[in-house]
């Protein structure tokens, strides 16, 4: 039986760049994927692109930049609903589908992690995005906590049912069918909302801090 291809994600928080090089080390990290549509922090700045590149060149850790194809923002008017950003939409567009096959190809040779900001894999589109659409592909996906451990992506799905109030089944409703139901909910919940750039700067502080 042929092992599954293994993705990492974490969430570069309010770390500093030591503590955050400790955490790709000590999973020996190979490649790290900026999905931030943006790549700079107003509060953490020392992850702004050319910083961090840098910082992840000393330890012989690759950087790339992968916001333009997998991150929460479209150029794409028909992505949005009332300003806020349909993941749905977004998943179907050829650039996403061009970040994903990028990801599935480098992984196969290469320890790779996505990064976002935040640091609970929950809140972020990092999981509720992109892991989502990686989950049915023979991905084994493994996210790093703040402390350094891991959570498996099967388990943060029953971490999010339970966040959500929902069961894991009935008797007319399988597990998968309320899994499919908690990314949905939390996608709209978490989403990028346009025309709200100030306030949603403040929503990833909160879930960085």
């Amino acid at each position: 039986m042929q092992n599954k291809a293994e993705l990492y994600t974490i969430g570069h928080s309010n770390h500093s760049v030591e503590e955050f090089i400790r955490l790709l080390t000590m999973h020996s990290i190979a490649v790290v994927c900026d999905v931030r549509s943006v790549p700079y922090s107003q509060y953490a700045s020392q992850f702004n692109k050319e910083l961090i590149n840098k910082e992840l060149q000393k330890h012989n850790i690759r950087y790339v930049f992968l916001g333009k194809e997998l991150g929460v923002k479209s150029d794409n008017p028909r992505c949005y609903a009332n300003g806020r950003v349909q993941y749905k939409c977004l998943a179907q567009e050829p650039l996403f589908n061009q970040g994903i096959n990028r990801l599935l190809e480098g992984i196969k040779n290469h320890r790779v992690t996505l990064m976002c900001a935040e640091k609970d894999p929950m809140t972020c589109h990092r999981t509720i995005l992109i892991c989502r659409h990686l989950r049915s592909k023979c991905v084994e996906i493994k996210h790093i906590l703040e402390d350094g451990k891991i959570e498996y992506n099967t388990d943060l799905e029953q971490r999010l049912l339970g966040a959500l109030k929902l069961p894991q089944y009935d008797l007319f409703t399988s597990q998968e069918t309320f899994i499919e139901m908690a990314y949905d909910m939390q996608g709209e919940k978490i989403a990028y909302v346009d025309d709200q750039d100030r306030q949603d700067a403040e929503t990833v502080y909160d879930r960085i801090y």
